[in-house]
């Protein structure tokens, strides 16, 4: 097979109808086959493994959400249906192999590969990160992007873009997504190719300059652009083909670490790496505005952490920061293995890496935030609050929005973009 066409197989969409349709036809066919002629034996056997499974599978979410906080955040009761229902599944086909002929054994070996992928797809369907295969497998599926070197002597515009830019009748009516490796020239740091949004108005013959957004995703997690690019795409098409042109940089690397994007020995230099390796590419190689009330540091989750923490360490470069569903401070979630490991024990100086203490005595009137988390996503939604008030205490103009019903996944992480364009796009000149 060639890398083309593994390619098409690794873009196969994993979410929502194609899940549910896979789930109803696998779901009734084996129920069928495995209750084909049945005794009453068998039935009652049935029953008992299908009930007592589920049990199993009940208990094992309590535990983990419950119990032992694995995820830190609220399991939906979609997620309890899946594994449940996953559970049950199983029960019934191992229980198949008690006193049963062959051709039902059969059938049941068959079916339970099946039914672990079919529960794997149902959960990942309601986390609403991985919409593609290749994303699942956690292998990008985005070609490289062709870009053109800005021309330094294009002229910077006076005023709001909206009021000067008039885009041209062949203008394409989506963005443009692609990957570029970005070289961590000054910092060494390991990083994967950063994704790269272009909007339709940097892809027309003479483009305008266009704010600059970096935006970070989770841990684990891939730089992937399609979820900022299905945002600002909804944004172009009211506003004349204008978005920021975005870069999804890796601050995570290939062995999917929580950095705390710092410079350390044991993760690389991280912080030098979003600063300066990818904001000198940015200036060298992408058509953007130059100026600080034009650029934007975003993250989600992890990169959430990351976005606030850059943003007030160098508030000369950042006018703009989104923290959608962001830790409080590098490491929360291990304090007191990252202070060991990464500090030598030394608590003062992590204090000194906390955003909250980073901002006290200082002032950022300047800087435009905006916090967003999930309604039910109550660690975070404690971190938001806590983050967001020091911002508006040094300061900044301050945006706290809560996502309702909205988990630590893939509804916070698009509402969250949402809410940071609907803020920022007058800041940055694109809209009234």
């Amino acid at each position: 097979m060639d890398a083309a066409a593994m390619n098409d197989i690794l873009k196969i969409e994993i979410t929502g109808p194609v899940v549910m349709t896979i789930a109803v036809v696998v779901g009734v066919g084996t129920f069928l086959l495995l209750f084909l002629r049945p005794s009453s034996r068998w039935a009652m056997t049935a029953v008992l493994g299908i009930s007592v499974a589920a049990l199993v599978g009940w208990l094992t979410v309590w535990l983990v959400e419950d119990v032992m906080d694995v995820f830190h955040v609220g399991l939906t009761p979609r997620v309890w249906f899946w594994v449940i229902t996953g559970f049950a599944a199983l029960g019934l086909a191992i229980v198949t192999f008690r006193h049963s002929p062959r051709w039902r054994k059969v059938a049941a070996a068959i079916s339970i590969p099946v039914f672990l992928l079919v529960t794997a797809l149902g959960i990942n369907t309601e986390f609403g990160l991985n919409n593609t295969l290749g994303s699942a497998l956690g292998i990008p599926t985005e070609d490289p992007i062709q870009l053109s070197k800005p021309n330094p002597d294009d002229p910077i515009p006076t005023g709001p873009l909206w009021q000067s830019w008039k885009p041209p009748a062949n203008m394409p009516s989506q963005g443009k997504v692609g990957t570029q490796v970005i070289p961590a020239t000054a910092s060494g740091f390991n990083a994967r190719p950063a994704g790269i949004y272009l909007p339709p108005a940097a892809l027309t013959e003479n483009p305008p300059k266009l704010p600059l957004y970096v935006l970070m995703m989770g841990q684990p997690g891939l730089p992937d652009p399609q979820y900022v690019a299905a945002a600002l795409d909804d944004f172009a098409a009211k506003n004349n083909g204008l978005a920021p042109i975005v870069i999804v940089a890796d601050q995570i690397g290939p062995d999917q670490d929580d950095t705390l994007c710092l410079d350390t020995a044991t993760y690389g230099n991280v912080e030098k790496y979003i600063n300066v390796d990818v904001v000198n590419w940015a200036k060298e190689n992408l058509n953007i505005l130059p100026d600080r009330d034009h650029w934007t540091i975003a993250g989600y989750s992890n990169g959430g952490q990351c976005a606030i923490s850059f943003a007030v360490k160098y508030p000369k470069m950042w006018g703009n920061v989104v923290d959608i569903s962001g830790e409080e401070f590098p490491g929360a979630e291990d304090p007191a293995g990252n202070l060991a490991e990464i500090f030598h024990g030394d608590q003062a100086a992590y204090d000194a890496q906390k955003p909250i203490n980073i901002m006290k005595g200082k002032q950022f009137p300047d800087t435009t935030a905006v916090f967003t988390a999930g309604s039910d996503d109550v660690v975070y939604v404690a971190a938001a609050k806590a983050v967001s008030a020091a911002a508006k205490a040094s300061g900044m103009t301050v945006t706290y929005y809560e996502v309702p019903n909205g988990g630590h996944v893939g509804i916070a992480l698009n509402a969250g973009l949402v809410k940071g364009f609907e803020v920022l796009y007058p800041r940055l000149g694109l809209s009234r």
